[in-house]
């Protein structure tokens, strides 16, 4: 969003006159606007204080961390709000995995992605003692646009605002209809397709290629992060990418952190979430959580399941599940080979990575930093050998060739 002169008090156009006199007219920003209610304003005055932190800590910009430009006040008809002007950033993680057609990138990418990541939180956790909380794709920005044409500054279009719906005393009874008759007609278009794929008549969607888009990546959002030694909240992080210790509350520090990027790891390499609980019958969401982890990763610790404020409510004093008693276990790198297709060695490579930020016990989870120093991002495939074997080959023989047109 471009940064434009909004209606208000004087105190607004001051900060607008300082965005001109230090040249921020001529530059793209993004503007997160809160909502006027107590709690919300508290809220914004939070994630400015830490946004703020990042941004001084930071001034080269090369922490993939987004950084806050400035904030400002803005009193409208519902009250007034806290602004933040953030840096330009481009779609995030969840809608570059969904342009795949949720079908997993190529593994290079994939080691560029999480090493911005890591950089991240690396820089969140070892620098500036702030758990974020909340990772997942949607809360990772691409450095531009997947699109060129929808990025203005590659473009050189200016960017179309849509009209918020409804009207600015709250909504509008015929926007609200169109959106019900939406839900429905999608809800429509799903069954037709389910029934055609039970017929096999559906085409599979192809992964697509990557090629051109710069996958370099920014943790972004930071609306319920805290510092470390001032926590405010039991319950963090959204459902699928919850730690079990989060679950249990038996307490959290930084590594829920690397329990979410694992989660997010695993996602971009399949396209599908690591773990996805429902309720069932007789059980909770939270119980089929912890059984899918074990599952995949064995059983928790028993020491770790009867160690939390609400272990008894899922947890028998053997560190057994109450009301969920059969579980089919499988593990990480058959997972990937039998259900993904992955090759064996590939398989291998990513469960020796992603296995130990999954580990139940959170002390035992490396840190952002040491992932960073695994081998798996200097493995290289190869297709990707093969590759660059051939650019070598032709860059000798452009090589040559001037060397003759020098004679």
């Amino acid at each position: 969003m471009s940064c434009s002169s909004p209606s208000g008090s004087e105190e607004d156009d001051e900060g607008i006159d300082s965005y001109r006199k230090g040249g921020y007219h001529a530059k793209y920003v993004a503007l997160k606007i809160q909502k006027s209610a107590a709690q919300f304003a508290q809220a914004a005055l939070h994630e400015i204080e830490l946004l703020s932190a990042v941004a001084n800590s930071d001034p080269s910009n090369s922490k993939c961390v987004v950084q806050l430009i400035d904030h400002f006040k803005h009193a409208g008809p519902n009250g007034q709000h806290q602004c933040m002007v953030l840096e330009f950033l481009g779609d995030s993680l969840l809608r570059l995995i969904r342009h795949n057609h949720y079908k997993g990138l190529q593994l290079e990418k994939v080691r560029e992605i999480c090493k911005c990541i890591l950089t991240g939180l690396d820089y969140l956790h070892r620098e500036l003692g702030i758990i974020h909380t909340d990772l997942k794709p949607e809360n990772i920005l691409l450095f531009s646009t997947i699109d060129p044409a929808k990025d203005p500054i590659r473009s050189g279009i200016k960017p179309i605002l849509e009209r918020p719906e409804g009207n600015l005393n709250g909504g509008s009874t015929m926007n609200l209809i169109e959106k019900k008759l939406k839900r429905r007609a999608k809800r429509a278009v799903a069954n037709i397709s389910g029934r055609r794929d039970s017929m096999g008549g559906a085409m599979q969607k192809s992964e697509r290629s990557l090629d051109g888009i710069d996958v370099r990546c920014k943790v972004v959002d930071f609306g319920n992060a805290c510092w470390a030694v001032k926590q405010f909240a039991k319950e963090i992080q959204t459902r699928q990418y919850r730690a079990p210790e989060v679950i249990l509350q038996s307490g959290y520090s930084f590594s829920v952190d690397m329990w979410s990027f694992a989660c997010t790891a695993f996602e971009l390499a399949t396209g599908d979430m690591l773990f996805a609980p429902k309720d069932g019958q007789g059980y909770s969401e939270d119980e089929d959580h912890l059984a899918l982890m074990m599952e995949l990763l064995g059983k928790i610790p028993r020491k770790i399941a009867i160690g939390g404020a609400l272990s008894k409510d899922y947890f028998d004093r053997h560190g057994d599940l109450k009301r969920i008693r059969r579980l089919k276990f499988w593990p990480l790198d058959r997972l990937l080979v039998e259900k993904y297709k992955f090759p064996e060695t590939d398989a291998q490579e990513i469960a020796e990575f992603l296995c130990p930020l999954l580990d139940f016990t959170p002390e035992n989870r490396p840190t952002a930093q040491q992932c960073l120093q695994h081998p798996w991002f200097n493995i290289k495939s190869c297709s990707q050998n093969e590759m660059t074997s051939e650019s070598n080959v032709e860059k000798l023989g452009v090589g040559v060739s001037n060397l003759k047109v020098g004679k």
